[in-house]
């Protein structure tokens, strides 16, 4: 039985030592490995162009448009009130490995995104209101189709003259950086980094010439960040 008290003395002694120096070594890979900036960064923008389009901004406008036709000495005039909704997106399967870069001298990541587009209108079928007046033109000719089509065209055309407006779409690049820079900064800062990111579009003032920026290259594993397997 002593015999035996020694055989399970020493092999806890053994694997309390094996422990400690495993320890030991983690925390040493812990303290002398750091993150590769370029590496997570290009992980980020992988996740980005998955999303494939980005929804930044919805809104509602109301064109008030009003058309004329004019026949055997006759007149017929038909106003459309047309309400629609347009979003504003981001095509990010666009972004580009040179789109982002990474200055390790100033800790910042830049990163240019495609221009804002603007999708729709979506037209609210049931809140069209039109009002009328030339009921004898209107009656006995197509005056009324060709009104209702011209007034369509022109209303479609005037919801998206407002959606361009340039706060509306200040507005919707603000939202973009926003949520793109989000999307860029938060896996660094969980990796112990704290850069600074910005972001630019591509129709807008580029950043100014950084000489040690890096593009992103292709999204690396772990494996290949940490060396392991060469």
């Amino acid at each position: 039985m002593r015999a035996f008290g020694r055989v399970l003395l020493f092999a806890g002694l053994t694997a309390i030592l094996l422990g400690g120096i495993g320890l030991w070594g983690l925390s040493r890979f812990v303290r002398h490995w750091t993150p590769d900036p370029t590496t997570i960064a290009s992980s980020s923008l992988e996740g980005l162009k998955a999303q494939n389009r980005l929804s930044v901004l919805a809104a509602s406008y109301v064109a008030v448009v009003t058309s004329t036709q004019r026949r055997l000495g006759l007149a017929a005039q038909r106003t459309m009130i047309l309400p629609g909704r347009v979003r504003y997106e981001v095509d990010l399967a666009r972004l580009g490995s040179g789109d982002v870069a990474w200055s390790a001298n100033a800790r910042r990541l830049d990163v240019t995104l495609p221009p804002i587009e603007v999708a729709g209108p979506e037209i609210d079928l049931a809140r069209i209101r039109q009002y009328d007046s030339g009921g004898l033109l209107l009656g006995w000719t197509d005056a009324g189709a060709k009104l209702d089509a011209a007034n369509r065209r022109a209303a479609q055309a005037e919801l998206m003259r407002q959606a361009r407006a340039p706060a509306m779409l200040q507005i919707a690049r603000d939202n973009a950086r926003r949520d793109v820079a989000r999307s860029f900064a938060l896996p660094l800062r969980a990796a112990g980094l704290d850069p600074q990111v910005r972001v630019r579009f591509a129709d807008e003032p580029g950043f100014p010439a950084v000489s040690d920026n890096r593009p992103m290259e292709r999204s690396r594993s772990l494996r290949e960040a940490l060396g392991i397997g060469r």
